[in-house]
């Protein structure tokens, strides 16, 4: 005892009576007596667990197989020590896997080159699927059952039992396993625990597997499920690791991929019957025909069970590789539901001399395990004389039974796959030990082994097996990641054929991993139609995807593409606006050059305004020539003859100059419409102007002691005819300099063709020219008007004023006109201004002129001409 437990103990008797003190003293004696005699130990706690299947060697490996698939239930008060996990269900698999190990481990003892003079062991433990059991069957291989002794103050601490671990088969009892076992660095090498989870080396430091990862399976699912073209699936998963972190990569791939799931539930074998009725009412409801199942056997098989009651069939099944390439899965499928399946598969593998060796096993020589001999009863369907279960009426086991001509799940050799990948893990440990003792033709013995440095050869190793597969494994403790895609087709006799229809190589370019080969693959109901999933058909070109309001986006309406808008592609989600010199046609999947409008000689209406300029022309031309012809008669020459020539030729040029208007708009034509247009206007009004002065300079004139016409002569007139056109020479050379009018596309007017157009430029220069024209106009109007009522049988005045009338008349209502007409229309108004004006000056003028000429010579006289009071000419 401590100085201060004899000082305590000290106190305590001086402070009590002395019987106590005797009491106390007796006790305190005997609980030193009994931990002085007590030798120093290290146990382990609980119940040993022992191997199910064992055989020493130099080096030990340990394997943790399901035997078993289930386990009774029991609930515990917690009132006395629990008992054993009592496992249930007897899988052949299981007893598949542990002798696909020890074919590897003997195969290895048996060769010269690899481990030369050490042999391996190995003890098999069964897990039972059960993760309380793997991770106490795991510390039972770590720590072993027999008790140690040591110091005082020594660690309770001792060499691992074994080197490295092969197993588990499922996920989740895969986690449990490496995180105990994690923190140690013992190599653990499973050969179907696929989550992608376990890849991540944070959490499990020392996991390895030899099969692919389901990163990449849920990766090839969806690209699987999207080369036929189904975006409207469901999904079932199975409740634990493996399918909730597989089904949760394929989601994530499938949306970048625009696929929906219009469900996605989790079950597992011992849910309560109403989680699965709801799963079955939710497959009934749905309108995808395609499910995608991240299941474990078991729990397909008890899925299709229960559908099988409801008849529900006609669905495509794409599966994993834990049941795909399951014939166990497949002789379940009594109702045909799976039919048609599609799905990833391990490829095809060959060991040879492994099949032989899984089919030579004697229960008597192997093990005395109880599990081994329920095995054996189960296997020939007999029992043995010692078995608790034997029954009279059941045929007894010898031990020495032949499994010639015995069909069953153990002797099918389809998952050699799997079987291949169990014997690729245990090579990569011989392979690394190979390297840590030095082995040439001898081993090196005395090197010490420890997990760690096993665990880094492992991760290093690279070899070639017999049947030439390599074998590595990448940072994260993953192989590479190859795939066979499998489909179910069934044969005329029941048996489902598992038919290789196409791989996938995730070490390919994306646009090369799946590879699907020209094969006639078989769908659901026997079809050989692929099968239609999706949540709404695709859009044609000419539409555009528009989402249903709280559904997935695979579901939407298709909406047609507004004018001058197409799509001309599939499922487009917008429609892309035409060039503004194109329009979209009727179906709005392209876009078509719009229609060039402008006033054309080809159409009617401009071949009808041509042929009415080119009459005015020719009238013009007739009534020159008449004026020409009677040029000495006093009607030519009462008014001077010379202005009405200029005037003559200038309604020519007007007439001539409605006729740039028309065709399509060039940079010189626009420029030149609107400047003839103006010049010769001016010319013309000018013409009209100076005749009207010379109407009130002449009558004028008539008063006794008037000389003004001697200031209006000739020359005076043509230079006032000539000042007046000039200045509107000047606007227009202004116009032209500063801001000419030039042709123009115009794409507002109307959305379905172009106008071409001559623009004006400047705004001003344009109204400054028509200003200028209304301004003559106007001051010769008022001239005429005034001098309306001179005395005289033939006063042109009159005829003046008329003319004038119209002028004015037609330019004002050609203003608002002009700026409402839309397109060629507001050309046409502005040739038919021009024509009109010309017209009206012509016939106003001219007509009564030519009447008397041709109709009424007689009063073609001076003397009529200069009579007061005389009978008017109209």
């Amino acid at each position: 005892m401590s100085p201060s437990g004899l000082t305590l103990l000290d106190n305590m008797l001086s402070m009590q009576r002395w019987p106590e003190k005797c009491w106390a003293l007796l006790q305190l004696l005997l609980v030193v007596s009994v931990s002085q005699a007590e030798e120093l130990v290290c146990r382990r706690r609980g119940d040993p667990e022992n191997p199910q299947l064992s055989t020493d060697g130099d080096i030990m490996l340990g394997g943790i197989f399901p035997f078993h698939s289930s386990w009774k239930t029991r609930q515990d008060t917690y009132m006395h020590k629990p008992l054993p996990l009592q496992c249930t269900s007897l899988n052949f698999r299981g007893f598949q896997y542990a002798q696909a190990m020890r074919f590897a481990i003997e195969e290895i003892n048996n060769r010269t080159d690899l481990l030369p003079g050490v042999s391996l062991g190995y003890k098999i433990y069964d897990a039972c699927r059960s993760m309380v059991r793997a991770v106490r069957v795991t510390l039972a291989l770590t720590n072993g059952n027999e008790v140690l002794s040591a110091p005082s103050k020594a660690p309770c601490t001792r060499p691992a039992q074994v080197q490295a671990i092969i197993g588990e088969a499922s996920s989740s009892p895969s986690m449990a396993i490496a995180t105990v076992i994690g923190p140690f660095h013992m190599p653990v090498i499973s050969h179907f625990a696929t989550c992608a989870c376990l890849s991540d080396k944070t959490k499990y430091p020392s996991f390895l597997r030899t099969i692919p990862s389901d990163y990449y399976q849920s990766r090839a699912l969806a690209q699987l499920v999207r080369h036929f073209g189904w975006t409207w699936v469901g999904a079932i998963r199975t409740n634990g690791d493996y399918g909730n972190n597989g089904m949760a990569t394929f989601t994530e791939t499938a949306q970048r991929l625009g696929i929906c799931l219009e469900y996605s539930v989790s079950l597992f074998r011992t849910d309560p019957p109403d989680k699965i009725q709801k799963i079955i009412d939710i497959i009934k409801a749905s309108t995808s025909k395609v499910i995608v199942t991240f299941l474990s056997p078991a729990d397909i098989d008890m899925l299709i069970h229960e559908m099988s009651h409801h008849n529900l069939t006609g669905y495509q099944w794409v599966g994993t590789e834990a049941w795909i390439f399951d014939p166990q899965t497949a002789a379940m499928d009594k109702h045909h539901i799976l039919d048609g399946a599609i799905g990833l598969s391990i490829p095809k593998a060959h060991v040879s001399g492994m099949r032989e060796f899984m089919l030579d096993v004697k229960p008597l020589s192997s093990s005395g395990d109880e599990v081994f001999t329920e095995f054996w009863e189960k296997l020939f369907s007999c029992k043995f004389k010692q078995s608790k279960s034997s029954a009279e009426n059941q045929r007894e086991c010898t031990g020495h039974e032949d499994l010639t001509g015995v069909q069953n799940s153990f002797t099918d050799m389809s998952p050699m796959p799997i079987f291949n990948n169990i014997y690729k893990g245990v090579y990569a440990v011989a392979h690394a030990l190979h390297r840590i003792l030095c082995c040439n033709k001898t081993c090196n013995n005395k090197v010490a082994l420890d997990p760690f440095t096993i665990l880094q050869h492992i991760k290093i190793i690279h070899f070639k097996t017999k049947e030439g597969d390599e074998v590595y494994f990448n940072e994260n403790g993953d192989p590479a990641a190859k795939y066979e895609i499998i489909n179910w087709q069934p044969t005329e006799n029941g048996i489902v054929d598992f038919v290789t229809v196409g791989f996938y190589d995730a070490s390919l370019p994306a646009d090369k991993q799946l590879n699907l080969q020209n094969k006639s693959l078989i769908w659901a109901n026997n079809s050989q139609q692929v099968p239609v999933s999706v949540c709404s058909v695709k859009c044609p070109p000419g539409t555009r995807k528009v989402l249903q309001k709280g559904k997935p986006v695979c579901c939407y309406d298709c909406l047609t593409c507004a004018e001058g808008e197409i799509s001309n592609i599939t499922d487009s989600i917008t429609c892309v606006q035409c060039h503004p010199e194109f329009w979209s046609n009727e179906r709005r999947d392209a876009c078509v050059k719009k229609e060039a409008e402008f006033l054309s000689y080809q159409e009617i209406m401009g071949a009808l305004l041509t042929a009415a300029s080119l009459l005015g022309t020719c009238i013009t031309a007739v009534v020159a020539s008449i004026f020409f012809r009677y040029s000495k008669t006093p009607v030519v020459r009462a008014n001077n003859s010379e202005l009405s020539f200029l005037l003559l030729f200038s309604l020519t040029l007007c007439f001539l100059c409605s006729l740039t208007f028309i065709g399509r708009p060039s940079k010189w034509s626009c420029m030149l419409r609107h400047t003839a247009f103006g010049i010769t206007f001016v010319l013309c009004i000018s013409c009209v102007l100076g005749k009207t002065i010379v109407v009130l300079m002449a009558f004028r004139a008539t008063l006794p002691g008037s000389n003004v016409m001697k200031w209006f002569g000739p020359a005076q007139q043509r230079l006032t005819v000539l000042a007046f056109t000039f200045v509107q020479v000047i606007i227009c050379i202004l116009w032209l300099t500063i801001s000419p009018p030039f042709p123009f596309k115009n794409f507002k007017q109307f959305e379905d063709r172009i106008i071409l157009e001559c623009t004006l430029g400047s705004a001003v220069g344009f109204w400054a020219v028509l200003g200028y024209i209304g301004l003559l106009a106007m001051l010769c109007f008022i001239l005429a008007f005034l001098a309306r009522k001179l005395p005289d049988n033939f006063n042109e005045a009159k005829f003046i004023t008329f003319s004038m009338l119209i002028f004015c008349a037609v330019w004002i209502t050609f203003i608002p006109a002009y700026v409402s007409s839309p397109g060629k229309f507001s050309v046409a108004v502005e040739i038919f201004a021009i024509l009109a004006s010309s017209f009206g000056l012509l016939i106003c003028i001219f007509f009564p002129k030519c009447y008397i000429i041709l109709v009424k010579p007689e009063k073609n006289t001076k003397k009529n001409m200069m009579g007061k009071g005389g009978p008017k000419p109209f």
